[in-house]
């Protein structure tokens, strides 16, 4: 709505954006982003879907009619001009608590102490990059800054990570500045947070942990991995709390899910970097946003058909609301995904079954009645596609969807068995699981390939040292 106003006051035409009043100081920040500070906004009071017909019906009435026709026939008040520090500007000398003080008064921080981006600190990361400082790696919504190497660098330092893993950040930057994931997305209201997978020898070279409690932090590269995440779409792209952050409850960020490509290799599955294009063994980095996740703990048996019932059952039970992501928001959308723990993987991979076969099991098994999914998309929530039937006779959704008027045919989550990942970490003899549920196209899986600078080996020897 905002993106379409500041397009119609750019070409000259008034425009009025009707906004649910949790959502006025976004739209005042979005509106920054959108270099139009002083887009005419016009109050929508309380929230429209806890509200009766009549309530709503008085409310546009008596609250934001005035405004529109306000914003439609009344200059907009000029807007202050932002200046920001030039990226070798320095803003601040003082002690290591005196520099965290500025940060966090100045919202740069994430409440947590950070490492001072120091010049001579930001150089040592520059170091371990080939591209220049002020190269532009894309522009990140919805402050509408850019995404520099110069910049990730500096937040790389504040997340506490180390010089040598800025060819994993680089690449970070650019997933997060592809127009597939949405980053514009990451402060809607579910609270859904990105999980960063990794794969490639990198994962050796940088000791990420892979084996147990690969999701816990402790690990250095694995936690401040995640934690510069976090940071740069703090800083760079804008989104905080009570401003452009409006998770509902939300979660904090996720450490980095590093593969065992080893065990991968051993029973002759490929890793997720194959499944979103690359080749085996290419350091790359995929990017997903999950709304939450849950164990599938003490998996039993020790064949496919004792084992994958539960599991499948499990992918079912984390998917509800997120179904609008398969059919309504965004048709075939919705990519969740599940993490096996190593023995579970072996033992599946020795009954001869491939990750396809997995995909498969859960595309054929992790249904639910169709009438349950229609509730989901329109009658629990206040989406407006209520009938499968209409919109597989519109040949929006595969026919799978409706292939009789039985309310109670089992349809499947997504549309066809590849949309599910399937991952392979952890505790490499416990019989657990984990499964994410999926944002959709508010945070779709995207993959980079994490690009190594001249003499790299060379110069992470030299880092090592150290």
């Amino acid at each position: 709505m905002l993106r379409a106003s500041a397009a119609a006051e750019d070409a000259g035409v008034p425009s009025a954006s009707l906004v649910c009043e949790g959502f006025i100081g976004q739209a005042g920040t979005t509106s920054v982003g959108l270099g139009m500070p002083n887009l005419p906004l016009a109050l929508v009071p309380g929230h429209v879907g806890a509200q009766s017909t009549e309530e709503l019906r008085r409310n546009i009435r008596e609250v934001t009619c005035d405004a529109v026709l306000a914003n439609l026939i009344e200059q907009p008040a000029e807007a202050a001009s932002i200046t920001e520090p030039s990226p070798r500007e320095i803003v601040f000398e003082g002690s290591f608590e005196e520099v965290n003080r500025l940060f966090y008064e100045n919202q740069w921080s994430d409440g947590l102490p950070i490492v001072p981006p120091t010049l001579e600190k930001i150089e040592e990361f520059l170091a371990f990059t080939d591209p220049k400082p002020d190269e532009v790696l894309g522009i990140l919504l919805p402050d509408s800054r850019a995404a520099t190497i110069w910049s990730v660098a500096v937040n790389g330092v504040m997340a506490g990570c180390r010089p040598e893993y800025m060819p994993v950040l680089v690449a970070l930057a650019e997933a997060m500045a592809d127009p597939d994931y949405g980053v514009e997305h990451s402060g809607n209201t579910p609270g859904g947070e990105t999980l960063i997978t990794l794969n490639g020898p990198i994962i050796k070279e940088l000791n990420f942990n892979y084996e147990q409690g690969v999701l816990r932090d402790g690990f250095m590269p694995n936690t401040s991995v995640g934690r510069f995440w976090r940071l740069y779409l703090r800083n760079v792209a804008g989104f905080l709390l009570h401003q452009n952050d409006k998770a509902t409850f939300g979660n904090t960020w996720r450490v980095v899910l590093a593969e065992n490509e080893e065990v991968l290799k051993r029973i002759g599955w490929e890793p997720i970097s194959a499944d979103m294009g690359f080749a085996a063994g290419d350091n790359t980095v995929t990017i997903a946003r999950y709304t939450g996740g849950d164990l599938i703990a003490s998996v039993s048996g020790d064949t496919p058909a004792r084992m994958m019932p539960y599991i499948a059952d499990a992918v079912l039970k984390q998917n509800g609301w997120q179904l609008v992501f398969t059919v309504g928001t965004s048709l075939g959308t919705l990519r969740p995904l599940l993490v096996l723990s190593p023995i579970l993987a072996q033992t599946l991979a020795r009954a001869g079954w491939s990750k396809q076969d997995v995909k498969q099991y859960l595309y054929d098994h992790a249904r639910l009645p169709a009438r349950k999914f229609e509730a989901y998309l329109g009658e629990w929530t206040d989406h407006p596609i209520r009938s499968l039937k209409e919109q597989a006779n519109l040949g929006k959704i595969p026919k799978v969807f409706y292939e009789s008027d039985d309310p109670e045919r089992l349809v499947p989550i997504v549309f066809e068995p590849d949309d599910f990942m399937v991952a392979v970490s952890g505790d490499l003899l416990r019989t657990n699981a984990y499964t994410f549920s999926h944002n959709g196209i508010l945070g779709y899986t995207v993959a980079k390939q994490i690009k190594l600078p001249k003499d790299w080996a060379t110069k992470l020897a030299r880092a090592k040292a150290r």
